[in-house]
């Protein structure tokens, strides 16, 4: 099959699929066509779409490829969905962190590093299908130990753990937003009057619930086409 005929195959099993698909699937269901033509063919499809300006882009996330909507056009989906970003507790984006940088990892290993109780915000990640159990530790009660999951890394847009910023990087990243959140917060502090602080009811997560407030995922207008 030529260059030209393998694209839109290619991309129409992008399009059908209903998670990421691998470049092992694709070559399994395109079977006689070389994988490096295969490869190539993926590429340029790929180039087009980012190329192109268009409303949606291909993305390899989690081992494989997926449309998502173009980021640049986020406004205009939430407009139409008229919904915000995911919404996950402070409690829960950091038990999230935690998770992704020492998994495997225990309950108590997670309450030993955040100190709270952790119950219930494990049960809400669980359910987000954020995190899952990946086996047992070998020690005494041979507790659950637990993991990301492949849906963490299509949220983030992760094409594997690799691809986390190091702590270095984050470090350096918070100390760069620090003078825009100073300035950004002595700006509505004057808007308030300085005595009238806003506050967020119910933003208080001290056991780690995952019920929560703060946005700590993309806009849901950034998901593909399905809405993952």
């Amino acid at each position: 099959m030529e260059r030209a005929e393998l694209k839109p195959v290619i991309e129409s099993l992008i399009f059908a699929s209903d998670a990421a698909i691998t470049l092992e699937r694709i070559c399994g269901v395109l079977e006689g066509e070389e994988r490096e033509a295969i490869k190539t063919a993926l590429a340029e499809l790929i180039d087009d779409y980012r190329t192109g300006r268009r409303g949606f882009l291909i993305e390899e996330v989690a081992g494989g490829y997926v449309f998502r909507t173009n980021h640049e056009f986020a406004p205009w989906l939430r407009r139409l969905f008229k919904t915000g970003a995911q919404k996950i507790s402070k409690a829960a984006m950091e038990s999230l962190a935690i998770v992704a940088y020492k998994q495997p990892i225990t309950r108590g290993e997670l309450e030993s590093v955040r100190g709270v109780d952790s119950g219930g915000v494990i049960a809400t990640l669980m359910e987000k299908r954020l995190i899952k159990i990946t086996g047992r530790k070998d020690a005494p009660g041979r507790p659950a130990v637990y993991g990301t999951t492949k849906e963490f890394l299509e949220s983030f847009d992760l094409n594997d753990l690799s691809c986390l910023p190091s702590l270095k990087e984050m470090q350096k990243a918070e100390e760069e937003d620090a003078p825009q959140k100073a300035v950004g917060e002595a700006s509505e502090n004057n808007s308030e009057g300085g005595d009238n602080l806003k506050t967020e009811s119910g933003g208080t997560d001290p056991g780690g619930e995952g019920q929560g407030e703060p946005e700590g995922s993309r806009p849901a207008g950034d998901k593909g086409r399905s809405g993952q």
